[in-house]
């Protein structure tokens, strides 16, 4: 009786054995599925990842070019405005600039009379402590001018008309 217990115990061990060999052989193929596939996802992944950088490092670049004619970054130009004590001669001199508009009528700085509605200023870039360079429209028709400005002691602007472009419409 005590040798069939010692034989069913044996039995009884070596079966869960067993069960464990197959089970944990089952799981470590199903691992290194997954784990190939885990591998070639960070792959991708870290593809992508490089791509986004580059793309993120090009967009700074055009930025910087861009910022490269701004009143904001340029320290010789921001020197002509130190003396008035304004915190961002930029804004201060495109608020001037945009008062123009307040005007019934087209802006006096626009040379051409409103076609659908009256010309008005819409977007303007402050290049220098001199020029000012903005985009003009009426809702159908649009231009561009280059404007000279002083910005005197007593903060009044002069603003004066350089040239001018209409574009033209093709239909």
């Amino acid at each position: 009786m005590k040798s069939k217990i010692y034989l069913y115990l044996f039995l009884f061990v070596s079966l869960i054995c067993l069960y464990s060999v197959v089970s944990s052989n089952k799981m470590s193929k199903e691992y290194a599925i997954k784990s190939k596939s885990n591998t070639e996802e960070i792959a991708k992944l870290e593809k992508q990842v490089l791509a986004l950088q580059d793309s993120l490092q090009k967009s700074s670049l055009k930025v910087l070019n861009i910022e490269y004619f701004s009143l904001e970054n340029n320290d010789d130009a921001l020197a002509y405005f130190e003396h008035l004590d304004l915190k961002d001669p930029a804004r201060y001199i495109a608020d001037k600039l945009l008062e123009t508009n307040a005007q019934k009528g087209d802006n006096p700085l626009v040379p051409y009379e409103g076609m659908q509605s009256d010309f008005k200023i819409n977007k303007i870039k402050v290049l220098n402590h001199k020029w000012i360079l903005t985009d003009f429209s009426d809702g159908k028709y649009w231009g561009d001018l280059l404007i000279k400005y002083e910005l005197k002691d007593d903060l009044g602007v002069d603003f004066t008309l350089v040239d001018h472009l209409l574009y033209t419409r093709s239909n």
